[in-house]
Formats: C-alpha cells, sequence, structure tokens
C-alpha cells in the first residue's frame, strides 16, 4: 500500500504526512488513557504468535544440532526382518565405523513366576554409541554391563521396568528362551528418539544375548539398524551421495536410508503441526484482541471529535485528520507489539527447561529474528486492519460536531477507499497465514472458518438487536430498560457478542473434540478391541499356538493371519521418494507397513470396487488396497505398486479396493496380497483374542500368564494397555490445547472489558438521569443484570452451535470417527459466558452507580 494516501491532495504527500507526524506526536503527550485494553490485546496475540513460532524453531535447530546423537550416526540404514548380508556390511564399513542395533517388542518374565511385562527390546554391539554419552545410573560402563558373568548375559533396564515387576539390580527377567540379569538401570539413551512410540519400558542387551533368546526368527518383526559414522567434516553432499551408491550397490536391499539432518522425521512433523495449530490460535487471539482494537479506537475518536471538528474548523482535510490518528494509532500498537515481543523472546528461555523433561533433546536457545518478525507484521497487520474502519469514518466528523453533540457523523460506512484498504489489508493478513502454514489446507479451512464466524457474529448481533426491537410490551420496567438497551444506538451488542464469540467457539469446539476422542478411546473402541495381540507367532508353532488358544479361551473369537513387513517403494514405476503425497497418504510411503495375505476377503473389510481373487488363484501377483489410502495416494483397479519385502521387490496390480473398520482394532492391514505373491517366503503370524462384552482383567492376565509361559519367544500385546497409554498422551496434548485456547478466551474477556469500559460514560449519564427520576439501585442493577444475562446467554448458545458444527466436521471429517454432542460441555459453555458477561457487567455497574449526579446535571 506504498503511496496510497486516502484524501491526500496531489503533490501534498510528504510535507502533509509530516505535520500529521508533529501533530499526532504532540496529542501523544497526553499518555496512553483509554488504549490499556487495545495495547494488552496486541501484545497477547503477538507474545502468542511470536513465542509458538520461536520454541518450534528452538526444537527445531535442537534436533538438527543433535541429529548425529538422535539417529546414533551420520546416516542410518535400516533394514525388517533380516540382518545386512556379509557384502552388504563390508560395503557400509568401507564409508566409515559401523554400528548395528537391533530392535523388537518382548515379554521380560520373572524367572518361577507368572509375572512379566511387555518391553522395548535392543540389542547392541560394542562400539554402541557412536555418538552422544550413554549413561548408568550406577555408573558403570555399558560394556561391563552388558558382558556374560558366571554364564549369564548382563542387560540394563529403565526404572520403570524394575518399578513394574519390582525388581532390583541384580535380579534376573527370562526374555525369550534365556535369562539375563539386571546389571544397572538406564540413566540416559542418547538416540531414544530414534525407536518411535514405545508401549513399554526399555530392556537393553548385547547382540551376542539376544541370538540366544530364540526371538530372532525367520520372519520375527525385529528391525536392524546399521549406524554409520564418518570421517569428521562429512558434509551434507557427502551423505547424500553414500545413500545413492547404497541404492545403486543394492537396488534390492531394502533398506531405510536417514541422515543426520532427518535424524527424528517423526518428531519433526509433530512439532511443525503442533506449531501451526498454536500458531493459528495465536492469530485468533489477535484477531478477537482486534475487535478491542475496535472498540477502543472508535471510543477514543469520539472522544476527540471536538478536537477533529477544529481541525476542520481550521480548514484541515478529512485525509490529514485520518493521517494524525492513523499514526498515534499504529504508535500505540507498537508499544504493544514491543511488549509483546518481549514476552515472545522470553518464552523459549522458559519452555526449554519445561521441555528438556519431556523430550530427550536439548532445544536450542537464543533470539529468532524471523519468528519476531512474523509476530510484528501479524500485530501491525491487525491493528491496521481493524483501526482502519473506524479512521476512516473520522474523516467525515463535521465541524458543526464542535458546537452540537451529534450522535455518528452521518455515514454508516467510511469512504470506499477505507473500505478499499481494510478489505487488502485482511486479504494480506489471511494470505500470510496461508502462505506460511504447514498445512495450508488446514490453514484455508481457518481462513475460511474465521471469517465466516465474523460475519455469523455480526449477524447474530444485529438479530439480537432487530429481536428486541420488535418484542412485545413486557411490565416489568427493569426488563423494559434491559431490551431498550440492547437494541439503542450505541448499544454494547455487537462488542459483547464478537469479543466473546469467537473465544466460546474455539473453546467449545476443542472441549467436543477431545471429549469424542476420549469416548472413542474409552468407550467404543476399549469396547470392541481385542483383548491382546499376539506377534511372531513362527510357522512352526503356530497349529500349536491356535489349539492352545482354543483350549484357554473356548469362550473368545479367535483370529489370526500371517504377517510381513514391507515398504512401498514405488507407484506406477515412480520411486516413492519423487511423489508428493497428502498427509491422508504420505504416512503409507514412509517406512515399512505390515502386510499379510489372504485367499478370503478379510473380516472387518467391505468390498467396494474390483473383485476378489479365487481360492486357488496363481496368476501375476495382486494387491488388495484400502479406499482411504488408495484414493489420497491417487490410485485405482488396475495401478500397481512396488512393495520390498526381506530385500526381494514384488510388484503387483490393484485388484479391488476395500473398505476397513480401523475402529474394530481386530487384524486389518492396508494391503492384503494374493497368496501365491509371497509363496515360500519366511513369515510370523499374528492372533487376536476377543471376547463378547466387557471381560475382567483377572480373566486376561490368566491367559496372558498361560500364553507367554508355554510360548516364550511369541509377544503379547494387552490392548488396554495400549489404549491406556493412548489415552493418557491425549489428554495431555488436550491440557496443552485448552491451555493455549486459553488465551483466546484472555483476549475475549479483555475485549469485553474493553467494551464495557467504552461504554462507561454513556452508562454514567443514564444512570443520573434514572436515578434523578426515581430509579433506586437495586432496580438498576437488576435492569443492568438483565441485559448482560441476555447477552451473555445469546452468545452463549452462539458458541455452542458453531463449536459443535466445527467439531463435528473435525472429528467427521478429518479424524473419520463418529460424532456425539456432550451436553455437559455446552452448559460448562453457557455458564462460562454469563459468568464473563454479567460479572464484568456488573463491576462497571457498580462504578457507573457510585458516580455523584450533580456534576453531570451542571454539563447537561
Amino acid at each position: 500500500m506504498a503511496g496510497f494516501v486516502p484524501g491526500s491532495a496531489k503533490g501534498a504527500f510528504a510535507p502533509s504526512w509530516r505535520l500529521a507526524l508533529r501533530f499526532a506526536l504532540r496529542e501523544l503527550r497526553g499518555g496512553i488513557r483509554g488504549f490499556y485494553i487495545f495495547i494488552a490485546c496486541i501484545a497477547l496475540g503477538v507474545a502468542a504468535i511470536a513465542g509458538v513460532t520461536s520454541v518450534s524453531r528452538a526444537l527445531t535447530e535442537g534436533i538438527i544440532a543433535e541429529g548425529t546423537t538422535i539417529l546414533g550416526g551420520d546416516i542410518s540404514f535400516r533394514l525388517v526382518h533380516r540382518q545386512a548380508e556379509d557384502d552388504e556390511r563390508r560395503f557400509l564399513q568401507t564409508f566409515g565405523e559401523v554400528s548395528e542395533v537391533a530392535t523388537m517388542r518382548a515379554m521380560a518374565r520373572i524367572p518361577e513366576t507368572t509375572e512379566q511385562s511387555l518391553v522395548e527390546l535392543k540389542a547392541v554391539d560394542g562400539v554402541y554409541p557412536l555418538y552422544g554419552e550413554f549413561r548408568l545410573e550406577g555408573g558403570s560402563t555399558l560394556e561391563d554391563a552388558l558382558s556374560k558373568t558366571d554364564g549369564t548375559w548382563g542387560a540394563v533396564a529403565d526404572l520403570a521396568l524394575l518399578a513394574r515387576l519390582d525388581l532390583d539390580v541384580g535380579d534376573e527377567v527370562s526374555i525369550g528362551r534365556t535369562k539375563v540379569r539386571i546389571a544397572d538401570t538406564i540413566a540416559a539413551e542418547p538416540d531414544k528418539l530414534d525407536g518411535g512410540l514405545e508401549f513399554g519400558p526399555r530392556l537393553m542387551i548385547s547382540n551376542e544375548a539376544i541370538g540366544e533368546t530364540g526371538l530372532v526368527q525367520p520372519g520375527s518383526l525385529v528391525r536392524w539398524h546399521y549406524r554409520v559414522k564418518l570421517p569428521p567434516g562429512s558434509s551434507e553432499e557427502r551423505i547424500k551421495a553414500v545413500s545413492a551408491e547404497a541404492r545403486d550397490a543394492f537396488p534390492e536391499a531394502g533398506w531405510r536410508i536417514r541422515s543426520r539432518a532427518n535424524a527424528a522425521p517423526g518428531l519433526q512433523r509433530n512439532i511443525n503441526r503442533f506449531s501451526q495449530f498454536l500458531t493459528l490460535v495465536g492469530l485468533t487471539a489477535l484477531v478477537v484482541g482486534g475487535v478491542g482494537v475496535a472498540n477502543a479506537v472508535r471510543s477514543f475518536l469520539e472522544r476527540k471529535r471536538g478536537v477533529i471538528a477544529t481541525f476542520k474548523c481550521i480548514g484541515a482535510e478529512g485525509g490529514f485528520v485520518f493521517r494524525v490518528y492513523l499514526i498515534q494509532i499504529m504508535a500505540l500498537a507498537g508499544i504493544g507489539i514491543a511488549i509483546g515481543l518481549i514476552i515472545g523472546m522470553v518464552i523459549p528461555f522458559v519452555a526449554s527447561g519445561f521441555l528438556s523433561s519431556v523430550l530427550p533433546i536439548e532445544a536450542a536457545t537464543g533470539i529468532f529474528p524471523a519468528e519476531l518478525g512474523l509476530g510484528v507484521v501479524y500485530g501491525a497487520l491487525t491493528a491496521l486492519a481493524f483501526a482502519l474502519w473506524p479512521l476512516g469514518r473520522a474523516h467525515d466528523v463535521p465541524p458543526r460536531a464542535l458546537f452540537r453533540d451529534d450522535i455518528g457523523n452521518g455515514r454508516r460506512f467510511p469512504r470506499k477507499r477505507y473500505m478499499f484498504a481494510t478489505a487488502v489489508t485482511v486479504a494480506v493478513l489471511a494470505a500470510i497465514a496461508v502462505w506460511l502454514s504447514a498445512d495450508k489446507r488446514i490453514a484455508l479451512v481457518y481462513v475460511g472458518a474465521t471469517a465466516g464466524a465474523f460475519v455469523l457474529l455480526v449477524l447474530v448481533a444485529k438479530a439480537i438487536m432487530w429481536s428486541a426491537r420488535r418484542l412485545p410490551h413486557v411490565r416489568s420496567a427493569e426488563l423494559r430498560l434491559a431490551i431498550g438497551n440492547i437494541h439503542r444506538p450505541g448499544a454494547l451488542t455487537p462488542s459483547v457478542v464478537l469479543s466473546l464469540g469467537l473465544g466460546l467457539s474455539l473453546l467449545v469446539a476443542l472441549a467436543l473434540i477431545d471429549g469424542n476422542l476420549r469416548r472413542e478411546l474409552g468407550q467404543t473402541i476399549a469396547r470392541e478391541a481385542p483383548s491382546f495381540f499376539f506377534v511372531d507367532i513362527q510357522n512352526s508353532e503356530k497349529d500349536a499356538f491356535d489349539a492352545f488358544l482354543k483350549q484357554a479361551a473356548p469362550d473368545a473369537a479367535i483370529e489370526t493371519a500371517p504377517m510381513l513387513r514391507g515398504r512401498i517403494t514405488a507407484l506406477n514405476d515412480v520411486p516413492s521418494e519423487e511423489i508428493k503425497a497428502p498427509p491422508g497418504g504420505a504416512w503409507a510411503l514412509r517406512g515399512d507397513r505390515g502386510i499379510t495375505y489372504a485367499a478370503e476377503i478379510p473380516e472387518n473389510s467391505t468390498l467396494i470396487a474390483g473383485s476378489w481373487w479365487g481360492q486357488d488363484y496363481s496368476g501375476k501377483p495382486l494387491v488388495s488396497f484400502e479406499e482411504g489410502v488408495a484414493e489420497a495416494l491417487e490410485l485405482d483397479i488396475g495401478d500397481t505398486i512396488t512393495v520390498n519385502v526381506l530385500g526381494r521387490s514384488i510388484t503387483a496390480e490393484i485388484a479391488n479396493l476395500r473398505r476397513v473398520d480401523w475402529e474394530s482394532l481386530a487384524i486389518n492391514f492396508v494391503m492384503v496380497f494374493s497368496p501365491n505373491t509371497f509363496a515360500g517366503a519366511p513369515h510370523a503370524h499374528l492372533a487376536t483374542v476377543t471376547w463378547d462384552g466387557d471381560v475382567s482383567t483377572e480373566k486376561e492376565i490368566a491367559l496372558l500368564k498361560k500364553a507367554t509361559a508355554a510360548f516364550p519367544t511369541v509377544t503379547a500385546v494387552r490392548v488396554k494397555d495400549a489404549i491406556e497409554q493412548v489415552n493418557a498422551l491425549v489428554a495431555q496434548l488436550a491440557w496443552a490445547i485448552r491451555g493455549a485456547a486459553s488465551v483466546t478466551l484472555i483476549a475475549s474477556v479483555l475485549v469485553l472489558a474493553g467494551a464495557l469500559a467504552a461504554g462507561h460514560s454513556h452508562r454514567i449519564y443514564d444512570a443520573v438521569i434514572l436515578k434523578t427520576l426515581g430509579a433506586t439501585r437495586g432496580r438498576l442493577i437488576a435492569a443492568y443484570s438483565y441485559e448482560y444475562a441476555i447477552l451473555g446467554l445469546a452468545t452463549a448458545i452462539f458458541g455452542v452451535i458453531a463449536g459443535a458444527l466445527a467439531a463435528g466436521y473435525v472429528v467427521t471429517q478429518v479424524m473419520g470417527g463418529s460424532f456425539v454432542f456432550l451436553p455437559a460441555t455446552a452448559t460448562s459453555a453457557a455458564i462460562i459466558a454469563l459468568v464473563l458477561t454479567v460479572g464484568f457487567g456488573l463491576i462497571g455497574t457498580w462504578r457507573v452507580l457510585g458516580e455523584k449526579p450533580a456534576p453531570v446535571l451542571r454539563n447537561l
């Protein structure tokens, strides 16, 4: 908008602005009375945005700085189901020192008892760790702790495992078919983030020890990591060259290659998503605060009507008036921005202490100019967008306002140039929000929803005023006064509805989303899900294990399926690395996926397109694909996918699409292949046990103990334990999100307080006249209470409806779940709205009623 000066005369740009600056600075000497709410609204939003983006940057830089430590090397090659061949190892060793690490889930049992726990088992070699420091609580070295003493291998464990099984250092536990001695507890594990989501405590043994457990069998779900330490000073280009050489030398190896620059992709994605959400919440707080900006500017200009009229009487143009007060408003906005920046700079330093206890990385500390600059841009644009409209109306304040106390200036809307400037500023603000978002689809939905909510709130305010104006005559004088206050010129209705509406809508939406997630996890899924998943059932044990389950759980439904792990390497001959898939499909291309084969359509699946292969099919490899992922990856019947399984690339044609009931947590796969695809390939089996209705914990634990005692190499995952862990994670996220959303509610409260303060002088005038006519303090309090209660209730109804619609969309369309309206959440929102409006209103009313009538009457 450079060069755009509403109301300036041609050729008078520079002198006009210089003179306007002189007058603006002169008026600012009078102080900032009436602008405290204005400054607080800007500061709050800028602090939220600058703080959140700075924390995100600090975490990102921390991950980059500790990339080699998190990854365990400069570059990592991961294989599933199989160890690297000798020629593959020799090839990797040509680039530098290599460390071999194996990870899997297993059952740790106390010998001679039935006590056991699922553990995240990790086997390491003698050079682990290549980077970082592995520390033990007892101070011993890892090599000594894992060594073999008196015929028993040593192990180290998380303190949580000792607490869960009531163990002490020196006690023994059984892993598979061998025993290990707990030699020490883990104090620091440098590459812990490389393991992803964990369902049990860590137990670490040596590579030699895992070979004696019997857990490593053909088809067992073991991930082998080969970390390479390159020579010092190796650049990112060198790492990329090593990756390319490895792919060219072993195109069928099937390893997943990651570098130190991408050490924790899952954590980085979650940080980016959470940061985007919190940034949008901060922007919402700024937008809500914008209503306070508009209220403050309008109230300020009302107080300056005499000054503006004086300017007009001595020959000033409307454009000059606009510039004088625009400079003042932006100067005051600068104060709010500066306060917000100071808070935003401090937030990363405060957050680093908390985050260090939650994440095993050290967040970088410092000042991040780009992120702070983003807060400045958002703050300045928001202040400008909401100030232009009332400033534009000040352009047309008539000179007669110096002599007459006119209400308004005769124009409902400012001139077109100011309306255009407002629209451009809002458009720039929205464009920046979308452009800088990691997920532009979500940002577009946010911008559209915010704009729609504003329009709706304006319409709701007008509807309330229209309805109040047309209500039939009521006998109660207090209620008549309240209704009159709602629809009269200069009423608080638009300000109250706008200030509280957005904040309450966001709060209700987040609460309903959280409630529905908990309901899904705690009721629907927990009720319908299997009790157990049994994994790594070897072919040699399958028949015996099936017979055992039928005998041990005769009243349960038992489902089994063969299971392998494979990585999608190409779609229609296009390498997966070159495919830019949306979030709904990108996850399927990352890492390895569980796959199976079946002669018949699996349970919990519905064929929606194509046809199933016959029982004796023996043609080219075929695959059945889940419809949602297929749609996200733009796949259809007849397309081909290439997967790498056990170092072998297999290309299969999509024969049909299935709809899968993921909520059942039954055995389901994205990809189901025709049985001939993996003929002769070593693999294990997966089994589930599901009881109808509620089953006692004692019954589940009894089956678990029998199964792991009879089949020590089979790993059991109790679904309820996994759901409880996920539920706890959801609860932590919910508290964090609600805490962030409270920023918006605080902004709403500030705006509400500002709106009530802006009407303070009018309220004093009304109260004095009414008291002079005989109204008592009690009747006036009752009248104002009715007014605030009506406005609060109307805003609460809107907040509940809008929040429920938003939550319903997110739960059903984004998360793919089922939505249920939760009345308790709606009631709490209504109570919040009523408490805020009536509470703040009555505080202001008490001050109004305390004013002496004489000074007011003398100035009538």
